[in-house]
């Protein structure tokens, strides 16, 4: 039996990642501070292992253990920078030929090697520096935003408009926030419950059944393909990824060029505030004065993950009474006031307060997709998702490496101001898409360009 729905694989990715990114972290957490001193770490009910006198000893020690574990952050997402970058850009210009499952698969499995490595490495106390050679070697088989950017191509390869574009993509969205929050909710539970290595069975037995679903259920029509494309060289074939790549940008009307530039440029520095600032929630709930534990580290990514809800539910409403642009810049600013405050929460309340203003973050995403989307032809979609994939994957990696260098840097200090300082780069997205705005961003006019140009190249 064939299934047309990538939903199902999105249900349980999103369950195996949500899952192992908190996991991960506080296992790391939990290693290095074992591995730093002499001070063994301890959780009851309330609050983490936490010193916030800073007069204490082990106020200091918390200190250098919140500088290794971001500085080690650091290191693993550098080692995946570049073989992250090559797969994920090969497989999804592929799959505009050779079809969309063989990225899913592909990631997958390396998804599936990473989380049976992080068992090995829980159950015999391997050293965690093993961790860097495993993101690197997973990476060679793609990662998320492979995963995700074959996804997206998948859904937007069987819709017919604009409108269904923009819902579709937000119910994947919404698929992933829900999951998000729920796995988010129960992560601490997961840890005080099975403990780590257990934990990382869950997620490979996920990773599993997904694999198989998407090999065994899941159906996709390939495109047919000439013998010559077939039998091509991988030399002839990188060639052509970079020559269909150029296309893209390549005898298009100067303002559909510049469009397109404009919300690739809105979307990728936009993603890169988002995606760098998320893995040091973590580490600043970890730090005095929240003294937070894993259940209640749940409860703020559980909450946090209402986003995914109310984005859909708002893109769902919005789209009815705004163009896209309005939508966008609502998210942006929302997402603006979040971490702005964010910055200065010091107390439990006041942090799960804040998480108010994020409740459109994913929305900026969802619907700048779409947009690009419809500004290029049905046939160049996987190339166009190659792009923001590779550009996603260059983006998350460099922007984890930089908030996590920089938290490292002044979480002696001030240890929100990585929030603070994302809160005032997320102006260069919303003056970009100004711009966008300022040059006629409409639906229907470019429908009809892109019809135009379709009888040229035609006619040609």
């Amino acid at each position: 039996m064939k299934i047309l729905f990538v939903e199902p694989a999105i249900f349980l990715n999103a369950f195996a990642m949500s899952l192992t990114s908190p996991l991960t972290t506080q296992y790391v957490y939990r290693r290095i501070w074992e591995e730093t001193g002499n001070y063994s770490f301890t959780s009851n009910s309330n609050v983490s292992e936490c010193e916030k006198n800073k007069s204490s000893p082990l106020f200091e020690f918390q200190e250098e253990v919140q500088k290794k574990v971001s500085l080690f952050s650091l290191q693993m997402e550098i080692s995946g920078l570049v073989p992250g970058l090559v797969s994920t850009f090969i497989l999804l210009s592929n799959s505009d030929l050779r079809g969309r499952k063989l990225p899913m698969a592909l990631s997958s499995v390396g998804a599936l090697a990473t989380s049976i490595w992080l068992c090995l490495l829980s159950y015999f106390a391997l050293p965690i520096q093993l961790l860097i050679a495993s993101a690197f070697l997973s990476a060679l088989c793609g990662n998320y935003t492979t995963f995700w950017g074959a996804c997206l191509a998948y859904v937007v390869d069987q819709c017919k408009d604009h409108k269904q574009k923009i819902i579709r993509i937000a119910i994947l969205d919404f698929i992933f926030g829900l999951v998000n929050g729920l796995t988010g909710l129960s992560s601490g539970y997961f840890i005080r419950e099975l403990g780590f290595m257990w934990s990382f069975v869950v997620v490979a037995a996920t990773l599993a059944v997904n694999l198989i679903y998407i090999l065994f259920f899941l159906h996709y029509p390939v495109k047919e393909t000439s013998p010559e494309t077939v039998t091509m060289s991988w030399c002839e074939g990188f060639k052509n990824l970079f020559y269909r790549t150029c296309e893209l940008f390549k005898n298009i009307s100067g303002k559909r060029r510049t469009t397109l530039c404009l919300l690739i440029f809105t979307m990728i520095t936009y993603f890169f505030m988002v995606a760098g600032i998320s893995p040091i929630f973590i580490l600043y709930e970890l730090n005095s004065p929240l003294c937070w534990n894993e259940v209640f580290i749940g409860y703020g990514s559980a909450l946090g993950s209402v986003s995914f809800l109310s984005s859909f539910v708002g893109i769902w409403l919005f789209s009815y009474c705004m163009e896209d642009t309005y939508i966008t810049l609502i998210g942006i600013l929302t997402t603006m006031v979040g971490m702005a405050l964010t910055a200065f929460a010091k107390t439990t309340l006041l942090m799960f307060l804040v998480r108010i203003p994020f409740m459109f973050t994913m929305m900026p995403l969802s619907v700048l997709r779409a947009m690009l989307s419809k500004v290029v032809h049905s046939a160049e979609q996987g190339t166009l998702f190659a792009c923001l994939a590779f550009l996603e994957t260059l983006a998350g990696v460099t922007a984890g490496s930089t908030f996590n260098g920089i938290y490292s840097a002044t979480v002696a200090w001030f240890p929100g101001f990585p929030f603070l300082l994302s809160a005032v780069l997320l102006l260069i997205p919303l003056v970009s898409l100004s711009a966008v705005k300022c040059i006629n961003w409409n639906e229907g006019n470019y429908r009809i360009l892109l019809q135009e140009e379709s009888h040229e190249d035609t006619s040609g």
